[in-house]
């Protein structure tokens, strides 16, 4: 639900309930621009969840405390919400009301006597009850004679008398009745009217009485507008007057304006229309499926919305605009320039360079639509580069590259005062400039590729009049042998002393800067990856290059980082390299000890497979410039929408993007003509007021620790994963009620199944924290992270999140690469890792890892669609110290192997293997138990202080299963401390794993369980589909139930549990929604580590 009434001084307050937290309320205040100004969060349902938020108009609009009727499911609750400058605050007026059926609507009512606390509700079964909040009572109740169930309701009028209903029935169909038509509450009111027209559900509906017209939306993914006149006594027949078609799925909720309607739907859609049924704008920033509520302020043209994201939103309408984005053609016509653009720059948001195969460059002026003629040179006909850069004085300065190897550099103020050189014997590949690293405004570097891989660093000095006065050669560097051997892109990392190439073959390189030429040379550094023969990586080691010269090679090289079609950008802020590719990613990286390292690989959406360039945006947000099938994009990755799109035809033309403080524009060549796409940059198009988690089903969740921030308050680190592909790292703050995204982690090309963190450690010299974090999912795809936690002031929550990317394994990573393949049977794609931990053989956070796969060792479950389904692994468990491994099946077994053979393998298999590791066989199992009549869904084990484990398994019958194993080792001395008889029944010598008790409880919960933990050895917990958290004490032959607790996530997948000896244990669980339930009880005598370490 979302409401958004207005302060006294002219703050808007937000108020919205959060998806997939049920019955909890949020406040936001915002200010004049529609940034958050404060919060407040409170419980008020509490097992319900909310489904609408009802202001009750008060006579003046500046009227303070608001009052608020909140209701979902059967409950009610009336709140005052009192704002005080940034403090708000929110009083339960009444205590919660639960009512005999579902609520779908209110309307505030007068009463008979004057009375305010009289409310009218819309009930399930097509009932409306009259309800008296302050006395708990229903005073009246009225049935409609079509008693069927509702999908949607709406209540209109001021008093019962004059009540109307609009009710959306299980048939399709909208009815129309008055409460006031029933001669006694026995009889059954008939409807008025009867509405028929869609093909669906209709799941809300919306009247405007000044305009005599109802709104409905459907399943049937389609908007009607109905002239219904007055509801006291409708049209009839009633005509419908509009259909609207815009949404990809079912449409969930409408909103009436005076000048607009407002939908949202299953398709992560806002849409605004205007009442001819045209599309006025498209918001699309939520994650994955559904924006589920809507609110809009119309007096300051904002839409709030709240997705099953958990985000929410702040929209501006702006309507029409005279001056509007659009395309506008030059009309560059042969007659009156000579010859065909064939290259297009822009120089600043007013003037564009066109170059043509005649060799002439011509300037047109955007403000004045005048074209110039710069310069013309037959030399550079037919084939030819420009590149143009704008120097801080606000000199421009132009390079020209030709088939002969001359380059020509000017002035755009003196064009005829140039300086040519002849580089090559061959073609000049490719130009780019790069500011100069001593940052001497009057310089600038230009970097030329030729034939043989020759890179050239070029230093461009000017005069104060502006005119070009020198063109040195500093340095000369050589590219690796590949077949598109020239660089793409070049830019300084000056701290480093280094500069960094990205190149057509898709490699980055790291080069010195060297102050002179032939200052010392290089030999080509190791790294270089394996490609095909065409493309062999061997670099040159001769220090004589084109023309003599002394040329050096790469210090550090990634080969085909962004694949074959190459890297379009390099660039460097806040220390770090960002790369992308036409390989639809883009890559953060650093350089340590002079060598490259890739710290993260990013997606910014589905489809955008050429990324073209980064903009780093001054407010921190990142901007990305690709191509979506024939569509130039820039899509910011804060909102995660697309800020323009332009059908340009693709990116294989000459194009150029330019962004200023007050607009951007795009130009670029298309059928012979330039075309220019211009938009004002006015105020942010919205608002995140919190920003989404997942946009679709969790699957799993780890807590990764427990760190303080700069208050010494507990903030946990929690690490999520989804069937959207990602992984997100969370900071969760208990004090204030509040979860913040650290990191994202899209690296998967599948859903991400699990999770599993290495314990990590304290980095003194970093003042970090440091953990590894595995994820797996489709394909058999195993990821592998570092996570390094710290404490920030200036960040968000006070922590910063660096993730660094260490390896990968993918099932069929190598079948692109591969030869005769039609020969070769591919493993299943449907082959997914359900299961995953590491293995506790060297996997510490803090030890060195190196990139290459083989080098993690971690047990791995794939379930395969097979024929049997004993095997299909949703969990599996390490035991300390020794090689045994814990599985459970579908067939309701669990398994114990013994592994140590079999890491003994790896490891040797890992110092000789050279290339691809395949996986090792596990043998048969050394204990089977029989622990359930189906499947396992759960399975936790916790050692006991006398040594042996107790094993706690949870089944798809709802059952727990109990038992008690042992390794050999563990016998020696039996405990009197356990809580059962060790009696091992039918232990044989030799044996290493043992069963020394079991039990079960059948019946634990009413569903799967999807969840459990052994907190302590005589407690446990567990959690359900029945969205049942259930506390247990372990007794000598039987769990004893201690309490249970209703959670709001629906289809719980995961649980995960920890301890903390001031707050007891803390339980997440996950599914349709993320919820953190804290159990009193002392978790140990572990206090929490200093302020700057994580527990």
């Amino acid at each position: 639900g979302l409401c958004i009434p207005v302060g006294s001084d002219g703050r808007v307050w937000v108020v919205r309930s959060r998806p997939g937290e049920g019955p909890n309320v949020v406040v936001y205040g915002l200010d004049a621009d529609g940034g958050v100004a404060g919060s407040h969060w409170q419980r008020v349902l509490r097992n319900h969840r909310i489904h609408g938020i009802k202001e009750r108009r008060s006579p003046s609009p500046e009227a303070e405390p608001r009052t608020l009727a909140v209701f979902g499911g059967k409950g009610l609750i009336v709140l005052e919400l009192c704002a005080r400058g940034k403090e708000v605050s929110l009083t339960e007026l009444c205590q919660l009301c639960e009512l005999h059926d579902w609520i779908w609507d209110l309307q505030w009512l007068a009463g008979s006597t004057g009375t305010l606390t009289h409310v009218g509700l819309a009930l399930g079964h097509n009932s409306v009850a009259l309800y008296d909040y302050a006395s708990h009572r229903t005073l009246r109740e009225v049935h409609c004679e079509e008693k069927c169930i509702l999908y949607s309701a709406y209540l209109v009028g001021d008093s019962w008398d004059e009540l109307v209903v609009v009710a959306g029935t299980v048939f399709n169909q909208l009815v129309v009745w008055r409460v006031a038509d029933g001669s006694d509450e026995e009889a059954r009111i008939k409807p008025q009217r009867r509405v028929s027209g869609h093909d669906g559900v209709i799941f809300s509906i919306c009247y405007l009485k000044s305009k005599g017209i109802l709104a409905s939306a459907s399943g049937d993914r389609s908007i009607r507008v109905w002239d219904v006149g007055d509801l006291q006594a409708p049209r009839d027949p009633v005509r419908c007057l509009l259909v609207c078609y815009g949404h990809q799925s079912r449409v969930w909720s409408v909103r009436l304006l005076s000048d607009y309607l407002i939908s949202i739907g299953e398709d992560s859609a806002c849409i605004v229309w205007n009442y001819n049924g045209e599309v006025v704008q498209s918001f699309r920033g939520h994650k994955g499926h559904s924006v589920r509520a809507v609110a809009v302020h119309e007096a300051r043209g904002w839409v709030a919305t709240g997705g099953a994201d958990t985000g929410v939103r702040l929209w501006h309408i702006r309507g029409p605009e005279p001056n509007g984005n659009g395309l506008v053609q030059l009309n560059f016509s042969p007659p009156h320039r000579n010859g065909s653009p064939k290259a297009v720059k822009l120089v600043d948001a007013s003037r564009l360079l066109v170059m043509t195969d005649a060799g002439a460059i011509y300037s047109y002026n955007l403000a004045s639509k005048c074209w110039a003629l710069v310069m013309e040179d037959v030399n550079y006909q037919s084939y030819c580069l420009l590149e143009v850069v704008q120097l801080a004085k606000g000199i421009v300065l132009c390079a020209m590259g030709n088939l002969t190897g001359h380059v020509k550099v000017f002035s755009l103020c003196c064009p005829t005062e140039s300086e040519e050189k002849r580089l090559y014997e061959g073609k000049v590949h490719s130009l780019s400039w790069a500011a100069c690293p001593g940052g001497d405004p009057s310089r600038h570097v230009l970097f030329a590729s030729g034939p043989g891989g020759v890179l050239l660093w070029l230093e461009v000095s000017c005069c104060s009049s502006g005119r070009v006065a020198s063109v040195v050669e500093k340095c000369c560097y050589l590219l690796p042998v590949c077949r598109h051997r020239w660089h793409t892109s070049v830019a300084f990392l000056p701290q480093e002393g280094v500069l960094v190439c990205g190149d057509r073959r898709g490699s980055l390189l790291l080069f010195p800067c060297s102050t002179a030429l032939g200052s010392g040379t290089e030999q080509m550094g190791q790294g270089a990856g394996q490609g095909d023969a065409a493309d062999d990586p061997v670099g040159l080691i001769s220090s004589q290059g084109e023309g003599n010269r002394p040329v050096q090679g790469p210090i550090s090289l990634l080969f085909g980082l962004h694949g074959k079609l190459g890297v379009t950008s390099v660039t460097c802020q806040d220390g770090f390299v960002y790369s992308t590719g036409r390989d639809g990613c883009y890559r953060q990286l650093q350089v340590q000890d002079r060598r490259l390292q890739v710290l993260r690989k990013q997606k910014p959406c589905k489809g955008l497979e050429w990324i073209e360039q980064l903009h780093f945006a001054p407010d921190g947000n990142l901007l990305v410039l690709g191509f979506h099938a024939s569509h130039f994009v820039l899509w910011s990755t804060r909102t995660n929408e697309k800020l323009h799109c332009v059908p340009c035809g693709g990116g294989h033309r000459s194009w150029s993007y330019g962004r200023w403080l007050a607009s951007e524009v795009f130009a670029y060549i298309k059928s012979g003509d330039i075309l220019v796409y211009q938009s004002r940059c006015g105020p942010s198009r919205q608002h995140v007021l919190r920003e989404p988690l997942h946009g679709r089903e969790l699957t799993c969740v780890r807590h990764v620790g427990t760190i303080r921030n700069r208050g010494c308050r507990p903030v946990d680190i929690l690490v999520t994963s989804s069937e959207d592909m990602t992984a997100n790292v969370i900071a969760v703050s208990e004090s204030s009620r509040s979860l913040a995204p650290l990191a994202a982690i899209g690296d998967h090309i599948s859903s991400v199944r699990a999770l599993a963190v290495a314990s990590g450690s304290w980095r003194e010299e970093t003042a970090d924290w440091s953990a590894v974090l595995f994820s797996a999912g489709g394909r058999a795809e195993i990821e592998c992270y570092r996570l390094l936690l710290s404490c920030d002031h200036d960040a968000r929550r006070g922590v910063a999140c660096q993730v660094i990317h260490v390896a990968s394994h993918q099932l069929d990573e190598h079948w692109d690469r591969m030869r005769n393949k039609h020969r070769v049977i591919k493993m299943d794609p449907e082959t997914r890792s359900k299961g995953l931990l590491p293995a506790g053989a060297g996997i510490a956070a803090d030890s060195p890892i190196e990139s290459h796969p083989g080098q993690l060792v971690c047990a791995l479950n794939l379930g395969a669609q097979e024929s049997s389904s004993a095997r299909n692994l949703p969990q599996c468990v390490w035991f300390p110290r020794r090689h045994f491994l814990c599985s459970a099946a579908t067939d309701g077994s669990l398994a114990f192997w013994d592994i140590t053979a079999t890491l003994e393998h790896a490891a040797a298999a890992l110092e000789l293997a050279s290339g691809e590791l395949q996986p090792f066989a596990l043998g048969a199992p050394s204990l089977t138990v029989q622990a359930h009549s189906c499947g396992v869904n759960s399975l936790h084990v916790r050692q006991t202080a006398a040594g042996p484990y107790l094993v706690a398994s949870g089944s798809d019958d709802g059952s727990i299963h109990i038992c008690l194993v042992a390794v050999d080792t563990a016998l020696s001395e039996p405990s009197p401390s356990l809580p059962w008889d060790v009696v091992p029944p039918g232990a044989s010598a030799g044996a290493r794993v043992l069963l020394l008790e079991a039990f079960s409880r059948p019946g634990a919960h009413a569903a799967h369980v999807t969840g459990l933990r052994v907190l302590r050895p005589d407690l446990l917990v567990s959690a359900s589909v029945d969205q049942r958290l259930t506390l247990w004490r372990l007794g000598k032959d039987s769990l004893v139930f201690l309490g249970s607790r209703f959670c709001h996530v629906a289809d719980v997948a995961e649980l995960d549990c920890w301890g903390s000896e001031e707050r007891g244990y803390g339980c997440v669980l996950c599914g349709q929604g993320l919820e953190i339930v804290w159990c009193m009880a002392r978790a140990g005598p572990q206090p929490l580590p200093s302020c700057r370490a994580l527990e």
